[in-house]
Parts: C-alpha cells; sequence; structure tokens
C-alpha cells in the first residue's frame, strides 16, 4: 500500500517488481509499497510447509537469507536453486560495505551470504566475524580458473574466508542527450555538476567511492587518510552538495527517468543502463578510481550454514555464473564462466576496458573501512 492507504497503481506495482527482481530495493521495501507484506506475513508461518522436501532431505533448510548489493544477481537462478534444493532465498540490498559491517557487528543479521568488497575482507577477518570457508562445500570453486588480482583478497594468511563473485570499475554513467556528449573525467563530473549540470547530479551514498573520486580529483589517491587531503575533498564535496539531485547508491530510477543527467556508477549498472537506453554511457575517470572485487561469504553466526555453503557452490557453478553475468553486466574472473560467454560481450568495452584505461585505478584499501576521519567526512558531507 501506499503512504495514504490508496492502492498502489498499476504501473508502480511493475515499476517496484522489476527494481525488486533486480536486487535494487530490499524484499521489505517491496512488501511495504505494494501491499503484499501484511498478506506475506500471514502466509509465512505455512511457508516452510509448503517447500519441497529435497531441502529437508539434504538437511540444508528451507531458506537461505542473502546480503547483497543493488541489481547484482539474476532473480531466475534463485528460483533455479529453489527449484534444486528446497530452499527459498530471501535478498536483502545495501548501499555500502560501512552499512555491512554495521549491521554484522549488531549481531543477529541473520545473514547466511553476503557480498563484502576486496578491501572489506581483512576487517572482518580482524574482528572474528567471518567463517573460514570449507572448500570440500563449494566443489564449484576451482581457484586455477579464477584471475589473481581478483581472488587473492579472500584468502588471508592461508585460509580462504570468501571466493570470489565478480569485478568491476566505478566510473561514471551520463546522458549523452543530456549532457552533450562523454563525461569521463572527474573534475568535468564535479565541475559540471556545480555549473551545467546543476541539480541534476548523484554520488554515492558510500564513503570509499564518493570521498575517493573527490580525493582523484585534487591528484590525490583515491585511498588517502590524510587530513590535508581529505579536508580538500571536504571542501568540494561540501562545495558540490547544494547543486546535486541525491546522495544515493540506488541511481537508476532516476537516470532512466531523466530526472538524474548523470552518476557515479559501478560498472554493472552502467551496462544495464546502456543496454536499455543507448544515450545512457558509461566512461571511466580518467584521473583515477576505483577497481573492486566481490566475494562470497559466511558471517560466522549463519543460522542456515549449510544452505549457505548450498548457495555459493549453485552460483559458482559456470553455467549458473554465466546467466548471473548475462543479467547483471559485472565481468567475471572464473575462466570457465567466461568460455561460455558471447564474444561481444567478452569485448564490450564497459565491462572489459582497455588495460591503459584501467592503469589509473587502485583497489579500495582496508583503512579507508574503518579511518574514523573519513567515516566523519561523510557524516558531515551527508548533513551539510
Amino acid at each position: 500500500m501506499t503512504d495514504d492507504n490508496q492502492p498502489i497503481s498499476r504501473k508502480k506495482f511493475v515499476e517496484e517488481l522489476r527494481r525488486y527482481q533486480k536486487g535494487s530495493v530490499t524484499r521489505r521495501h517491496f512488501l511495504g509499497v505494494t501491499g503484499l507484506g501484511t498478506a506475506m506475513a500471514v502466509m509465512g508461518g505455512g511457508l516452510p510447509a509448503m517447500m519441497p522436501g529435497q531441502a529437508r532431505a539434504q538437511d540444508i533448510g528451507d531458506r537461505v537469507v542473502l546480503a547483497t548489493w543493488p541489481n547484482y544477481h539474476d532473480a531466475a537462478n534463485f528460483d533455479a536453486f529453489t527449484d534444486a534444493t528446497g530452499a527459498f532465498t530471501q535478498v536483502n540490498v545495501f548501499g555500502s560495505n560501512e552499512e555491512m559491517l554495521a549491521k554484522i557487528q549488531a549481531g543477529g543479521s541473520g545473514w547466511d551470504v553476503f557480498v563484502p568488497t576486496n578491501y572489506a575482507v581483512p576487517t572482518y577477518v580482524e574482528a572474528d566475524l567471518i567463517e573460514p570457508l570449507d572448500l570440500s562445500k563449494i566443489p564449484n570453486y576451482d581457484a586455477s580458473a579464477f584471475d589473481p588480482r581478483f581472488a587473492d583478497a579472500g584468502t588471508i594468511d592461508g585460509t580462504v574466508y570468501a571466493v570470489p563473485k565478480n569485478w568491476g570499475t566505478t566510473g561514471i554513467a551520463f546522458n549523452s542527450d543530456k549532457t552533450g556528449g562523454v563525461v569521463d573525467s572527474w573534475k568535468s563530473f564535479f565541475d559540471g555538476a556545480r555549473d551545467q549540470f546543476d541539480g541534476r547530479a548523484m554520488v554515492h551514498d558510500y564513503q570509499l567511492t564518493t570521498i575517493g573520486n573527490a580525493l582523484v580529483y585534487f591528484g590525490h589517491s583515491f585511498n588517502s587518510v590524510d587530513p590535508a587531503e581529505l579536508a580538500d575533498a571536504e571542501k568540494l564535496l561540501i562545495d558540490v552538495k547544494p547543486h546535486l539531485f541525491a546522495i544515493s547508491s540506488d541511481y537508476q530510477p532516476a537516470m532512466r527517468n531523466g530526472d538524474a543527467w548523470l552518476t557515479m556508477c559501478w560498472t554493472g549498472d552502467g551496462k544495464q543502463m546502456n543496454a536499455d537506453m543507448p544515450e545512457i554511457g558509461f566512461a571511466l575517470g580518467k584521473e583515477g578510481g576505483e577497481i573492486w572485487s566481490d566475494y562470497y561469504a559466511i558471517p560466522k553466526d549463519a543460522p542456515h550454514r549449510e544452505a549457505a555453503y548450498a548457495l555459493i557452490n549453485f552460483l559458482l557453478d559456470p553455467q549458473v555464473n554465466a546467466k548471473e553475468a548475462m543479467a547483471h553486466g559485472y565481468p567475471v574472473a572464473d575462466k570457465r564462466t567466461n568460455d561460455l560467454l558471447s564474444e561481444e560481450l567478452l569485448n564490450d568495452p564497459i565491462l572489459y576496458p582497455a588495460a591503459e584505461a584501467l592503469d589509473p585505478l587502485e583497489f579500495g584499501a582496508a583503512v579507508t573501512l574503518t579511518d574514523p576521519n573519513r567515516a566523519e567526512l561523510m557524516a558531515r558531507f551527508k548533513s551539510a
């Protein structure tokens, strides 16, 4: 239902369903705005009995809870997992590694699998929040098939804590019909946001990328924690804030409907929008920025541990992973999966930029996740 208790329109329902299927909104949000929440609450107690018996026969339970990123999975694969095991996948969506970390640190997240980015894994290990993986339960993981650049962060001191999902970059999505052409630098992004694109630019609700790209604007490292350099970034962000359309990691709706003309953007989102609306392009900031890899991991307090292993193993099946890649538009580091993808996809410059375009990019550093100065800077920027 809507806030005014009026029935949701058919158009709005379809829009919200599409966002939920892409993973850009949570199940709770979808059920709440569509008015299905009450019905599901009534049905919820009966769901386990309605599920197939295969999951219970395999001792993995009737569900698995996944904490992940927006627009990051093929919903059909979750249906296939249910068909194969009897366990349904509940998806929780987050906008930053900081949100994920805070949720797990608070305890009782209820997650079975989550998707941390490379730089966050050491923090989870140090805090004893993440389970060393029993690779015998993930037979579809073959370390030799993965590009080490996008797999090594999951292994610390010889112990595997996380296995690679996919990788990508953080760049700029722009509507060329509105911007008059390509926006391929952070100088053009931030200067344009305060000038010809006033009120039409978006930045992530995520300190790593929003602060990082502001640092790169000045020629500083994306990962800097130097107080003087952070002061430069803060001045820029505070100055640009009144000119922004929004601070949000869920930027696809605004870009698609034309409210926003440019945004900080992850690879797959850029590809998804470009495929549907060719006027929306994607470019890397030529001054630098982020290259990243994401992983599947299991929290120490996962309530459905066997289901967690089953889901990770299922999603790492090359055939399943190829469907994931075609749906979410993020590059995969698994050679077995790439062998199943089309040459057109593998040669797409959004997904696989030229080597020289990747050279200036940096992997996020662990210190940025826990540095109090960066956290405080982001808080001041959002509250300004």
